[in-house]
């Protein structure tokens, strides 16, 4: 294992300095309440004249989607709607999308959602910048390359940050594997952080998305090589924001403040991971949700806790300093203190937010393909701070399991 490790963490070093000249960018955020007001204006100026909405059914029958829709026919902006994006978006739907947006003329995007709407209509605005290729052939990194159609983000929960990455997580319909198709052209274009879509979202909801937008911000920060000076400081205002309102919002939902600044720490949790990468939290969750459908969030959650304790002293500097902007240590805790006061803090938010604490539905005949999609996925380019063997990733999926 030393010379694997060694070739890993060599691929990781030059795949820094190529990333380093990259033209990174950020969606531009429009934030506040009403934001939503701005969509046309926006699509209008980028000369869009019909606008392929994705969404969800959730978002249909909650009305949330309908607002949007409305104050697109407010304001003369044709679209095409597409409202049947389910949790963990298959390749069929991704080429649904394709097959509507073409086929009604559009050109450009309002992806209107969580995680899976925004990942669904990046992977259709994929196939559109590149026609020849089917979904599957994006998989892995810059296999889009160039701009593609406008393309605005509406977030519906603090959580899942992909209005500012270059992931859209794609489960193929045939295999169930769950894999991710990486371009910085996929950065959306612009994000609209309306803190009154949030308002009212189940508990459940509210708890999940926030522990994703925390495990982002963790695993960026805890993340070797790629961390820039920016990312790093978005990972660390992120997780303050987060210990600072993810309580608030789930116990109060109308919290217009708090849902807005629950908005912008997922936003920066986004932006920092996308700079910064995941790690092996995420090579696990993403098996299941390929798998079993699970909820990436929910995932996320239940790993996090388990997976920075079996870390060890290899994290304790970085969750120390994240335990100290978070309010649960100060400069004279020392190190090893602080970072299980963090760790114990997220399984306290996760015993009060009645999320469990690992799953039972996780099939013996299922650990073996965990392990191999898990190691396929984080190795060689995740950063992470200990590499996983498959012995390693077996003891912690039986850790997860109850």
């Amino acid at each position: 294992m030393p010379a694997v490790n060694a070739w890993y963490r060599t691929f990781q070093f030059f795949f820094n300095l190529g990333a380093r000249v990259l033209p990174w960018r950020k969606a531009l955020p429009i934030k506040g309440a009403g934001a939503i007001k701005k969509i046309p204006g926006i699509l209008a100026k980028d000369g869009v004249t019909r606008a392929m909405v994705v969404t969800d059914p959730g978002l249909m029958a909650a009305g949330i989607a309908p607002r949007i829709l409305e104050v697109l026919q407010e304001q003369d902006m044709p679209y095409t709607l597409y409202s049947e994006v389910q949790p963990n978006p298959t390749t069929d739907m991704v080429n649904e999308i394709y097959d509507l947006y073409c086929s009604s003329g559009c050109n450009g995007f309002v992806a209107i959602g969580g995680g899976s709407s925004m990942d669904a209509a990046k992977g259709a605005a994929a196939r559109v910048k590149r026609p020849r290729k089917t979904i599957q052939q994006f998989k892995g990194l810059f296999k889009v390359l160039g701009r593609i159609a406008p393309f605005v983000a509406v977030p519906t929960t603090a959580g899942t940050g992909s209005e500012t990455t270059i992931a859209a997580l794609i489960t193929d319909s045939a295999t169930h594997h769950k894999y991710s198709i990486m371009d910085l052209s996929l950065i959306p274009h612009y994000a609209i952080l309306d803190p009154e879509l949030t308002l009212g979202l189940p508990p459940h909801i509210t708890s999940t998305t926030g522990m994703d937008a925390l495990t982002h911000a963790v695993e960026a920060y805890l993340c070797w090589t790629y961390n820039t000076a920016e990312s790093k400081r978005f990972a660390l205002d992120a997780t303050a924001l987060i210990a600072r309102n993810l309580e608030l919002v789930y116990q109060d939902g109308g919290n217009v403040e708090a849902r807005g600044e629950m908005l912008e720490a997922a936003y920066k949790a986004g932006f920092a991971f996308t700079r910064a990468g995941v790690g092996n939290i995420h090579a696990i969750a993403h098996t299941l949700g390929g798998l079993y459908n699970t909820p990436h969030g929910l995932a996320n959650a239940v790993i996090l806790p388990i997976v920075l304790e079996d870390y060890g002293t290899k994290v304790h500097g970085k969750l120390a300093t994240l335990a100290r902007v978070s309010g649960l240590a100060d400069d004279t805790t020392p190190d090893e203190a602080a970072a299980k006061a963090f760790i114990w803090n997220i399984k306290y938010l996760n015993e009060h937010m009645q999320i469990p604490a690992g799953f039972d539905f996780i099939k013996d005949e299922d650990v073996e393909q965990m392990i191999t999609w898990a190691l396929k996925e984080a190795n060689p380019l995740y950063p992470v701070p200990v590499i996983y063997n498959r012995e390693r990733w077996r003891r912690v999926i039986e850790k997860i399991r109850v």
